[in-house]
């Protein structure tokens, strides 16, 4: 735990101004977000969604799209076929079992279409402030090799993380490991030697010194 919050802490000083990437106004837009994201840049989607948001801003507006019309509209997006047909029908079941309502719980936010828990997880912290962590490829990167986490799934890195960080600290440390994982910890040849995690980093440690 001390020195996942040792990480939290320098990366915070670090990143100041880090926060979430995706444009959105509801918790509802965000949930359209988040599932448009998924292999996919933050950059994007928000050009994508920005005139997307201002024709269909809710639940009744999108209801109005078929699914070859999402498709089109979100095509610029990587594996928007799949994407429009789990949005499609997310909107149906959104209507029919939730009476419209974004679903403010894991269990209930999962059973949705095209919603796995890292949606669902973006969902409760971001819009709604419950506790959660998200854990996307930068995170599940970036968190086992600083060595703060060693399980082999992104699930499982979530269940770690949430053991080893205070609650208050899951909404932020998410972002500030994303930024790190963007800026800095890249996937390929990250930037080590200007990393303000090198003397506590597992990576940094083992790795690349032993190929300098």
């Amino acid at each position: 735990m001390a020195k996942a919050i040792k990480v939290y802490e320098i990366l915070k000083e670090e990143y100041p101004d880090a926060k979430c990437g995706l444009d959105y106004h509801t918790p509802f837009q965000l949930l359209i977000s988040t599932m448009l994201s998924a292999q996919a840049t933050d950059k994007s989607v928000n050009k994508v969604t920005e005139d997307l948001y201002k024709q269909y801003p809710d639940l009744e507006s999108f209801l109005t799209l078929t699914q070859e019309e999402i498709e089109e509209k979100i095509k610029k997006i990587g594996l928007y076929k799949n994407k429009s047909k789990n949005i499609y029908n997310m909107l149906r079941e959104l209507e029919e079992r939730f009476g419209g309502q974004v679903p403010k719980n894991m269990e209930d936010l999962m059973s949705l279409p095209g919603v796995g828990r890292k949606t669902a997880s973006v969902v409760l912290v971001e819009a709604f402030n419950i506790p959660a962590f998200p854990v996307d490829t930068h995170v599940f990167r970036v968190t086992r090799r600083i060595g703060i986490a060693s399980e082999n799934t992104p699930d499982k890195v979530s269940d770690e993380m949430m053991k080893k960080l205070p609650k208050k600290y899951y909404h932020l440390m998410h972002h500030l490991l994303i930024t790190h994982g963007r800026q800095t910890c890249t996937a390929q040849n990250p930037k080590c030697e200007k990393c303000c995690l090198k003397e506590i980093c597992k990576y940094y440690k083992i790795e690349f010194k032993n190929r300098k």
